[in-house]
């Protein structure tokens, strides 16, 4: 039975304990508590109900509810809830991540207000500091999650530096190190001069900057050869000129050396192909030091590798600029090649593409590092034929070919950073230079001179094990037998690379072959109302907290749901989410309307004889939206899903079954009730995934049921789809909305009243319908002075005579309708001018032609309707 209590309305007839208007706050948070304390988001292993698995994307520990973390839950929400309701046994695991570098830096800024550093305190001391920081602060985003109102399994929930997880990062680690997949090696890394740590390809983003391009002359007369570089300071670390092997220009000083300006060394020139002869002058300055591609080509030359800055950016080679940060470095070198006639050119300002560190912006430079690597060429190879084969689904398809992209094309992964908050690095090193990784079952070595490394683990190699490590893994659990391999992965297209890449590595390689997930199903990145990025810059951010206060968690999870398209970006607004809530107070208003005349759920829908054609309409109409969720569901298609419901319950149920049925309703009609209890009843349950709050209280307030949550999903039965119905309620429609419109057109009020004839409704079998059809459109039946002033021919053969006599300032609205027309010639005139020139069209981008395009359509649109409705007036 409900829980809620019964209240009655001021004519005594009940209301199912439903308040005049829907008060979010009054009811999320009792809802979600009950939810919870009631054990529905709990899985059970021992069912034996197929499994539906989701492992959430964990959040920064550091991090807060954003407008995207709001758009990925509702989205996974929606799923749970639906699968849930069709029959699945459901997990939805939740967790965070510890977020390395970010909570570092968190801690760090917090001791550095009390003038302290890490090093201070030392490592045990900070990291013990770190988890009293997670335990104080970190995490508010799960409370945040809960007012969004994910159904996760809370008994369940993890976090990356937890025991279990930490065992399982111990023992692939192991694991790895032995089959060769781990290695240590000095190769260049991207370098954070503030972080103080490596970064991993995906840590670097890159933009295009400002910068300066100079060409500098190495050596003289003859035998000197021109180099162009953005970053002069790193010529101090040149240990060759490379020119392509082909380059006539050139062959005549490969062998040859050239003296480095400030410097005095003497380097060589080599000839290799990697050298583009088309770009610049054809001869590139050699800094293995400095540059990913140059140490490729000192290692194929055997050049000396010197480096030339420490870890803060800081010169350090010896003489005038030693002490010099990069960017003091670079103008200073500049001025002294210039000042000894080196620089041939100078270009500025000059667009590169620069990278950034993800985390702080810190510009990223490029550094020959000892580090630790994941050799990701067979598992990278692995991870492309899951996909390949059909084992795990791109949804949308087309973004698979990003996907291979990336996967075709990986570079080995360095996993190591130079912090202290995260997976420390299981490998010993003994005083005879022995290495010993260590496994999770193991003792590491003791005694004098052994020291474990000091590194810890990238961020993203824990939360790469994601799908199984949370269920258990390396242990044989029940949870992981069950619920492995995860169903679904719901994540943004910007982290395909990131994250689904990384744990599709893992999860073959750990679980033997077994894809982590099966779907992998991305959506885009929210955006404003015009398609523009969010950025506190442009004052265009939306805070979903801020929106859930005001207008409820249910309005801001559809509005975010409406807008996403598998793949495409989401657009957004404030008055698409007053909207929404709109959308929920219209539910609340038509439960309540229900309930009030008498709706029943209770036994079966009467006999298709017993139903009149408005009920058996309605009920073919719900057979047909259920069919097209089904489908719009199984495609990831969450904005056709709401966008179906939102027209079936505004417009069929609420504007017209509704109005339609008032008359039988307020007589008692047994058969109405029923249907009108029955067709909420299947509504509530179709959109209880995308809003759950709202229709959770208006499903137990209906049916007495305990929850609609575990409520059996809608299915069709074609046996109540009628055609015949349809058609005739069609009709029906027709002709109130165009007398509808021709109200509006005349600007009559909605409740003044018009004399009108109707003629040929038995043509299309609506006759029976009339006294509905005057109702709805505010028709009176003609008197003996009737005379036709406006007629509406209606498809059919129906017509409509219409008396307006007396209900219209024909003066007032001729001259209303005229200065309608003027602005919409005046609008079409412009955009046939705009598309008529061809320089326009032929400069403008696509989107800008098609606006024009549309613009025009809807004024020629209004030429057409605004001629009609003069045309109808009557003769002044």
């Amino acid at each position: 039975m409900t829980d809620a209590t019964e209240t009655r309305t001021p004519d005594s007839r009940p209301t199912g304990g439903l308040s005049a208007q829907y008060q979010p706050g009054e009811v999320e948070q009792r809802r979600y508590e009950r939810w919870v304390s009631e054990g529905y988001f709990t899985a059970d292993p021992k069912s034996d109900k197929p499994p539906f698995t989701i492992v959430i994307p964990p959040p920064n520990v550091t991090g807060s509810l954003h407008v995207g973390h709001a758009l990925d839950h509702t989205i996974q929400d929606t799923l749970v809830r639906l699968k849930r309701m069709q029959g699945f046994e459901v997990l939805w695991l939740p967790g965070m991540d510890h977020a390395g570098i970010a909570t570092q830096n968190v801690v760090e800024r917090q001791l550095a207000a009390q003038q302290l550093s890490r090093h201070d305190l030392g490592r045990e001391a900070f990291v013990e500091r770190v988890w009293e920081w997670k335990a104080e602060s970190g995490g508010k985003i799960l409370g945040q999650m809960r007012r969004l109102g994910d159904s996760v399994d809370w008994s369940r929930e993890r976090f990356t530096m937890d025991e279990g997880l930490s065992r399982a990062v111990q023992t692939i680690f192991k694991r790895m190190y032995d089959d060769g997949l781990i290695y240590r090696a000095n190769r260049i890394i991207n370098w954070c001069p503030r972080c103080l740590t490596a970064l991993s390809d995906i840590e670097v983003e890159h933009t295009e900057d400002e910068g300066e391009l100079v060409s500098i002359r190495y050596g003289e007369g003859e035998n000197s050869i021109v180099v162009a570089t953005t970053r002069a300071e790193t010529m101090l670390g040149d240990t060759a000129v490379a020119v392509h092997p082909d380059d006539e220009r050139y062959k005549h000083l490969v062998g040859t050396e050239v003296e480095l300006p400030l410097t005095g060394r003497r380097i060589p020139i080599v000839a290799d192909e990697h050298v583009d002869p088309s770009f610049g002058t054809g001869a590139v300055k050699v800094t293995p030091a400095h540059d990913p591609n140059d140490f490729e080509i000192g290692q194929r030359h055997g050049l000396p590798s010197p480096a030339i800055m420490d870890e803060r950016a800081i010169i350090t080679v010896p003489g005038p600029f030693e002490g010099l940060d990069r960017y003091e470095a670079r103008p200073a070198i500049v001025a002294a090649l210039r000042e000894e006639g080196r620089i041939v050119a100078e270009k500025r300002p000059y667009l590169h593409s620069v990278g950034h560190c993800s985390r702080c912006k810190t510009t990223v430079e490029p550094r020959l590092s000892l580090q630790w690597f994941v050799n990701t060429k067979p598992l990278a190879q692995a991870a492309g034929d899951a996909v390949r084969d059909g084992r795990v689904k791109i949804e949308p398809v087309e973004l698979s070919k990003r996907y291979f992209a990336w996967v075709d094309n990986m570079h080995d992964w360095c996993i190591s950073r130079q912090l202290w908050w995260g997976h420390r690095i299981p490998v010993w090193y003994g005083p005879a230079g022995e290495i010993v990784c260590v496994g999770p079952d193991e003792q590491p070595p003791s005694g004098e001179g052994w020291t474990q490394d000091e590194d810890v683990l990238d961020t993203w190699f824990s939360s790469g094990l994601w799908p199984f490590s949370t269920l258990g893994w390396p242990e044989q659990t029940a949870d992981l037998e069950k619920f492995y391999p995860t169903s679904v992965l719901v994540t943004g297209y910007d982290i395909l690379f990131f994250w689904v890449a990384r744990m599709m590595m893992f999860g073959l390689y750990a679980m033997d072959g077994k894809q982590p997930f099966d779907v992998v199903n991305l959506h885009g990145m929210v955006r404003d109302q015009f398609g523009k990025k969010m950025s506190k810059s442009f004052g265009n951010v939306v805070d979903p907290l801020d929106w859930i206060e005001r207008y409820g968690a249910d309005a801001t999870r559809f509005t975010l749901a409406r807008g996403a398209n598998p793949g495409s970006d989401v657009p957004i607004s404030e008055e698409w989410c007053q909207g929404s809530r709109n959308f929920c107070n219209k539910l609340w208003n038509a439960t309540r309307f229900a309930l009030m005349n008498g709706a029943t759920v209770d036994g079966p829908l009467p006999a298709q004889s017993e139903l009149s054609a408005i009920d058996r309409w309605i009920l073919s109409r719900l057979q047909h939206v259920t069919a097209e969720v089904d489908g719009y569901f199984a495609a990831y298609e969450y904005a056709k899903v709401c966008d179906a419901l939102y027209h079936f319950a505004w417009d069929d149920v609420c504007d017209w079954y509704l109005e339609l049925s008032k008359p039988v309703l307020a007589e008692g009609s047994a058969a109405t009730q029923r249907v009108l209890g029955h067709v909420l009843d299947q509504l509530l349950r179709l959109l209880h995934p995308v809003i759950p709050f709202v229709t959770e209280e208006l499903w137990i307030a209906l049916t007495g049921g305990e929850t609609v949550m575990t409520a059996p999903w809608p299915t069709v039965d074609r046996a109540l789809i009628d055609d015949a119905a349809e058609d005739e309620l069609a009709a029906l429609q027709k002709v109130v909305t165009e007398v509808r419109r021709f109200r509006a057109d005349q600007g009559l009020k909605p409740g003044q009243r018009v004399t009108a004839a109707l003629t040929g409704l038995g043509n299309v079998g609506i006759d029976a319908h009339e006294t509905l059809i005057r109702s709805l459109a505010r028709l009176d039946a003609p008197g003996a002075d009737f005379a036709t002033t406006a007629t509406l021919a209606v498809t059919g053969g129906i017509t409509v005579d219409l008396d307006t006599r007396g209900a219209i300032d024909v003066a007032a609205e001729r001259a209303r309708l005229e200065k309608d027309r003027a602005a919409a010639e005046k609008e079409a005139t412009q955009c046939r001018a705009k598309l008529g020139n061809e320089a326009f069209v032929g400069k403008a981008p696509e989107a800008v032609v098609a606006k024009i395009k549309d613009r025009l359509a809807a004024a020629e649109a209004d030429l057409v309707r605004i001629a009609a409705a003069l045309e109808a007036l009557p003769a002044s």
